[in-house]
């Protein structure tokens, strides 16, 4: 079967740029160009509006150069207006070849914005795309409005378009420029244009209002559109445009009938530079490139991903330039564990891996988030409390600390389900509460090991509210030994060491301490 090509134009640099808070500068401008066509492999990119700034104008300039010297100026269009030749000279500054000229699509826009009748418009539009002509520029026309066009002033834009298809342009543009249109007014607005022109080529513009950007795309192209205007992550104003990433992993799996030149394993490094350069966070869940789409949380779909893949789709990440994870926290199940544990090249028995899977659910309730990096750091906290019998509880504490005054802590201490108080004052938190538990412990005629050595590790790349480790080393007349705390806090860490060095005392007793 021959597939129809549908040409794709990102609009990236110019509409996406729209986004509020959003601009990029030249050198941004020519990197993120340098990657559409080269790395994704759009078929035209549209990186501005002419007239903006002289900031704007050389940019334009530097990615025409660049353009000119590989032998693909004609892929870069810059957005005009009607304004008796100056966009024209701009262009001619810039270097471009290409204008995406912006005109009215709909009787609404026209009567009361430009005040002017449809024969006037036309005339000024035919004069505009002779003189561009004459300079050797190509023409594209906007139709601005066109969606609202067609629902409140068919015969105009009809009457638009027989002029127009009689012009000297390379592509008329029809734009959803409020986002308002249903999928069915899409696919049926564009048939009767497409049916009506036949000859001509028509892309679909189409903005993400109702989040319904990505449902109209495909719309138009089963309408028989010829091209499509797109932006990475779906930048552009108000709720944006339709995202480049989603509509073309749509194409190329519902339609087999249409062809779409782009490398979907290069979407998602060219969204995260996008997203770098814009400063716009995309979401976590966005289809495609979200941080997330790509991640198992429930353990019942690890468990299904083992057994036949029953949770996977024809989005399988490796297409995108990804990988599929399993995150862990209060829902992952042992599938989920033992998918992490493979990606680090471990293994542990059944037992100890009802135990781990416990403390990432435990921890999960804690934190949002537990990270394949914080694995290593639970499996040996809990492989350590294995050694020995739990006798010595950190019941509750309150750690205070306020200007001019000491650190001081509040501790209460079970023995043998018996609870016992005490209170004292420090150099810093974990201090007091170390001087509350000596303490404690001398009015029992106890003495506790020497603290020799302290140390804090937290996973590598972990943000602020990571898993963190607390390593102390305990001397004793007899021996030196470790204990690790583990915890997003890392005073909480410390004294979950301590209560493990405790028990560790108590153990190697022979009787258990009374009190």
């Amino acid at each position: 079967m021959k597939r129809r090509k549908i040409e794709i134009m990102d609009t990236t640099l110019r509409d996406g740029e729209q986004t509020s808070g959003v601009s990029f500068s030249a050198s941004e401008k020519l990197t993120i160009s340098q990657l559409l066509l080269e790395e994704l492999m759009v078929d035209r990119i549209e990186i501005a509006s002419a007239r903006v700034s002289e900031g704007e104008l050389e940019a334009v300039k530097s990615v025409c150069k660049w353009a000119n010297e590989h032998g693909i100026l004609e892929k870069i269009e810059v957005l005009t207006f009607v304004d008796k030749g100056v966009s024209i000279d701009w262009m001619l500054q810039a270097g471009v070849k290409v204008q995406n000229l912006l005109t009215k699509g709909s009787l609404n826009h026209l009567t009361h914005q430009l005040k002017k009748t449809p024969e006037q418009h036309f005339s000024e539009i035919a004069e505009t795309i002779a003189l561009a002509k004459e300079n050797g520029i190509k023409t594209n026309v906007y139709l601005e409005d066109w969606s609202n066009g067609m629902r409140n002033s068919s015969d105009y834009v009809f009457q638009y378009l027989d002029f127009l298809t009689q012009q000297p342009v390379e592509r008329i543009m029809l734009p959803d420029t409020l986002g308002i249109l249903t999928p069915a007014e899409t696919g049926e607005f564009i048939s009767k244009v497409k049916s009506r022109y036949p000859q001509n080529r028509f892309d679909f513009h189409g903005h993400n209002d109702y989040d319904l950007g990505t449902a109209n795309v495909l719309e138009a192209v089963k309408a028989n559109v010829d091209g499509l205007h797109l932006t990475i992550n779906g930048m552009g104003e108000r709720a944006g445009n339709a995202p480049l990433a989603s509509v073309i992993a749509v194409i190329n799996d519902f339609l087999p009938e249409v062809e779409v030149g782009l490398k979907e394993s290069s979407l998602y490094k060219v969204s995260k530079l996008v997203e770098t350069f814009s400063g716009v966070r995309v979401p976590a869940n966005k289809p495609i490139v979200g941080e997330n789409v790509f991640t198992q949380t429930a353990g019942i779909h690890a468990d299904g991903d083992n057994k036949k893949n029953l949770y996977f789709s024809a989005l399988m990440p490796e297409r995108f330039g990804r990988k599929r994870s399993y995150a862990l926290g209060k829902t992952s199940g042992k599938a989920n564990i033992e998918k992490n544990l493979q990606e680090l090249g471990l293994k542990l028995n059944d037992a100890d891996l009802k135990k781990v899977t416990q403390r990432v659910i435990e921890l999960g309730d804690l934190k949002e988030t537990v990270t394949q990096d914080d694995l290593p750091y639970i499996i040996s906290d809990v492989l350590a409390s294995s050694d020995y019998k739990e006798t010595v509880k950190v019941h509750s504490y309150l750690l205070s600390h306020a200007a001019g005054l000491r650190p001081s802590a509040t501790i209460a201490i079970k023995f043998n389900d018996k609870l016992y108080e005490e209170h004292a004052q420090g150099d810093g938190q974990f201090d007091a509460f170390m001087n509350a538990l000596s303490k404690l412990y001398k009015s029992k005629n106890k003495k506790l090991p020497t603290l020799v050595d302290y140390s804090v590790r937290i996973a590598p790349g972990s943000s602020s509210d990571a898993l963190c480790e607390t390593v102390i080393t305990w001397k004793t007349e007899k021996k030196t030994f470790t204990t690790r705390g583990l915890d997003s806090d890392q005073t909480v860490c410390a004294i979950k060491a301590t209560e493990k060095m405790l028990n560790i005392i108590c153990a190697q007793e022979k009787d258990s301490i009374k009190m």
